[in-house]
Parts: C-alpha cells; sequence; structure tokens
C-alpha cells in the first residue's frame, strides 16, 4: 500500500438521479483511484476513496464539483486508515450508512 491514504466523502445537494455515481466512478477510474460510491437513503451520495495522496486529493475535488448535472452543496470528509482491500472503483448498491 504505500503512501496511500483514505477518505470517506459525503455530498449533500442535487446528486441523486444526476447521475453523480456513474459520473464518480468514471472519474476515480480515469484519476486511478479505487473505492466504492452510493447514494444514500436521505438524498446524499457517499464515496469511499483510496490511493495514493495526489490522486485521492484529486478525486475529492472532483467529488466537491460533482457532474454537469448536478448541483454540490455540502461536502464532509472523513480521513480514515487505508486497508487495500479495493480493486478498483465502483458503484455501491446497499443503501445503508457508515455515518
Amino acid at each position: 500500500m504505500g503512501n496511500a491514504i483514505r477518505r470517506r466523502v459525503v455530498v449533500s445537494g442535487l446528486v441523486q438521479g444526476v447521475a453523480f455515481r456513474y459520473s464518480a466512478r468514471d472519474a476515480a477510474r480515469r484519476i486511478g483511484v479505487s473505492g466504492w460510491v452510493k447514494n444514500l437513503p436521505d438524498g446524499r451520495v457517499e464515496a469511499l476513496v483510496e490511493g495514493d495522496p495526489v490522486r485521492v486529493a484529486r478525486m475529492v475535488e472532483w467529488l466537491k464539483k460533482g457532474p454537469p448535472s448536478g448541483r454540490v452543496d455540502d461536502v464532509q470528509i472523513r480521513e480514515e486508515q487505508p486497508t487495500g482491500e479495493f480493486d478498483g472503483f465502483e458503484i455501491a448498491f446497499s443503501r445503508g450508512s457508515f455515518w
């Protein structure tokens, strides 16, 4: 894992029904980070991003803006210990929240 970092990000705003998760997955794959993104029952989107610090920072910046079809009003970021458990970046479909 080397110098990998991990961030859990919860995004509020117009983030469901606007292809936010699919756009985030595509961005994460382009940037080269691993983890997942999912909708939360309360209308927010949660992402878990792990990888090289520069790449994770780039993905967090993307999450702060979102896709052109959406609107980000608030972003909460929490540092976590990297685990190296992910192979790629996917859309998760479970509905529970880790926060």
